[in-house]
């Protein structure tokens, strides 16, 4: 039976009821309803939603509208191999992996005893080389000692060439004297003789004349002879060409024998204690000039005194003083080696020496990685690069921490290249089976105030930056893809 619209089987089981099942209800059963007041429950679902959806969702969005971000991402930092500088044998090692230093611990000792030999062998020849020096200084003073002595021989060799030559004048004198002496005896003589011969005078005024001319011809043959001697110890001929017995050079106390022999010692003494000369060939004089010369008040003596420090001997000896010296602070310096330092604060890595090992110098015993220098190695893709710049804000989220931790930092430089042209090999694309590939350029993150006793990043975590690229730049080459040198050859920016 067909039942029209609005009939009262219809209206009895109620709107929200097909008619089909109205029909199969009993007679007088209450109207059935399906999800009773649920529509006004699912309103408020809806709208709260939406509500959280944009109170959660909208900062999201706004991130990612105004940051660039990869998950191709990772902490990188410094790692310091330990090596010694000196080999041995190793009697300590006080680390182990994992163990925590810092700059300066002492993590291995070699055994000290060659090295502490080699310190009191290189101490022994310093004193040795001082005890030569003090022998050497002594000689150098009595070599100055017999420089002052030839210094006042060669005066008086000079004083006693002019005193000579005084003297030469003074019996040249005294042979004039006696010439005359011998003509007026000569002419008393004459008259003497006339005057016996005439009866005017007796025999014994006529001998006495006799005695007299001879005498004063024994005196002349005597002073003609004092002054041949003295000619002759000058080094001239006894009788001159000229006839004047005074003549004699002007130079003569500059080039007589005994002058010349003491200059040749002066100056042999001079070389000796480090004093040269301008002239080879310099007169007496010319060297004695030039003593005084050397000293504002013209005072030779002062200037021997100069002399010690700069003998060649004194020179000779501070040099191998100086030598025994660096060769004991180079032995001291091994000695302090044997003990091996960490270089910087990190973590022990890589141990591979025990005690008992014999190492060489150089050779990698363990290595420390840094926990302060770190930094994040970001691929980002080409397609990201347009808008990335150094200065820029950067939030970086670990995986190891989830987002409830942010670290913050900047960036600080752009590789130079990508991975596959940096390879030793790099890939050949000119083929006929070129397939493009989105290439990834390393981007260098600095961290800012990164504490690692805090929340520590070890090297190789992965990491998600955000890079806030809308945000202007700041620091150092802040807005540029390239970092300048500074003086001191460090990129701009970059940790010291």
């Amino acid at each position: 039976m067909s039942t029209s619209p609005g009939s009262p089987h219809e209206q009895a089981a109620g709107p929200n009821v097909p008619a089909a099942d109205a029909s199969r209800a009993p007679a007088g059963a209450a109207p059935v309803r399906f999800f009773p007041g649920k529509r006004p429950v699912l309103g408020v679902a809806a709208l709260a939603v939406l509500v959280g959806g944009g109170v959660f969702g909208a900062p999201k969005v706004q991130t990612a509208l105004d940051t660039v971000s990869t998950d191709d991402a990772y902490v990188n930092g410094h790692v310091t191999f330990v090596a010694p500088r000196v080999s041995g044998q190793v009697s300590k090692v006080l680390v182990d992996d994992n163990y925590r230093v810092k700059a300066g611990d002492v993590i291995v000792e070699l055994d000290p005893e060659p090295y502490q030999v080699q310190v009191h062998i290189k101490r022994a020849a310093l004193g040795a080389a001082e005890a030569d020096r003090n022998a050497t200084e002594s000689d150098v003073r009595g070599t100055l000692a017999q420089l002052r002595s030839q210094r006042w021989k060669l005066q008086t060799a000079m004083e006693q060439v002019d005193n000579q030559v005084a003297l030469l004048k003074a019996r040249a004198a005294a042979l004039r004297s006696k010439e005359a002496t011998l003509a007026r005896a000569k002419a008393d003589l004459a008259r003497a003789k006339e005057a016996y011969e005439k009866g005017a005078s007796g025999k014994q005024d006529y001998d006495a004349a006799i005695e007299a001319a001879g005498v004063a011809d024994a005196l002349v043959k005597q002073a003609a002879q004092e002054v041949a001697e003295v000619r002759v110890s000058l080094g001239q001929p006894p009788v001159p060409e000229n006839g004047d017995l005074t003549s004699v050079p002007a130079d003569l106390n500059q080039t007589f024998s005994t002058v010349r022999q003491t200059l040749a010692d002066l100056i042999r003494i001079t070389a000796q204690v480090g004093l040269p000369l301008s002239k080879a060939e310099a007169t007496p004089k010319e060297v004695l000039d030039e003593f005084r010369s050397r000293d504002a008040h013209k005072d030779v003596d002062r200037i021997f005194d100069k002399l010690v420090p700069v003998a060649p001997a004194m020179i000779q000896a501070d040099a191998k003083v100086l030598q025994a010296k660096r060769d004991l602070e180079l032995a001291e310096l091994n000695l302090r080696y044997c003990k091996v330092l960490a270089e910087i604060d990190g973590v022990v890595t890589r141990r591979n020496v025990n005690p008992g090992n014999n190492v060489q110098a150089g050779q990698q015993l363990m290595a420390v990685r840094s926990l302060t220098e770190i930094w994040i190695d970001a691929n980002f893709k080409e397609t990201q690069l347009a808008e990335l710049r150094i200065g820029q804000r950067v939030e970086v989220f670990a995986d190891t921490y989830g987002s409830r931790r942010a670290f913050r930092g900047r960036i600080t430089g752009f590789t130079s290249g990508t991975g596959s042209t940096l390879a030793l090999l790099p890939a050949q694309n000119a083929t006929g089976n070129f397939v493009k590939v989105v290439q990834r350029l390393p981007v260098r993150i600095e961290l800012d105030n990164y504490d690692p006793d805090s929340e520590t990043l070890f090297t190789g975590l992965s990491v998600t930056p955000y890079v806030y690229f809308k945000e202007p730049a700041t620091g150092p080459n802040a807005g540029r893809r390239l970092q300048e040198l500074t003086r001191t050859g460090v990129p701009t920016g970059a940790k010291q």
